[in-house]
């Protein structure tokens, strides 16, 4: 079942959450690196993900995050963005978010 999120809502539902995944591509393979979200000017902020990922974003811009539901059963948060580097960091401009709950 998933629930479509507004992406002016993400920021309050990262608030529901505690550390998520980052998730980026780059020649076929796919990263993944636990990460803080932090809301900004609407968008976010993903401070030091490590060189790996700042350089995927680099080659392929297109990101999601996934923030594991914090009770079982519970939500998972979906955030697809797109991101840039900036510097050792990531900013992530939300394009589309749901709300995840596996079926039974």
């Amino acid at each position: 079942m998933s629930v479509p999120v507004d992406v002016a809502d993400v920021p309050q539902r990262l608030t529901e959450y505690d550390r998520g995944y980052l998730l980026t591509c780059h020649d076929g393979l796919v990263k993944a690196v636990a990460v803080r979200a932090a809301p900004e000017d609407g968008t976010l902020l993903v401070a030091g993900p490590g060189g790996g990922s700042v350089r995927n974003v680099g080659a392929n811009p297109r990101v999601t995050l996934l923030f594991p539901p914090l009770e079982n059963p519970g939500m998972t948060l979906l955030v697809d963005g797109t991101a840039t580097a900036e510097g050792d960091d990531v900013r992530i401009t939300p394009t589309s978010a749901v709300l995840h709950k596996p079926a039974p």
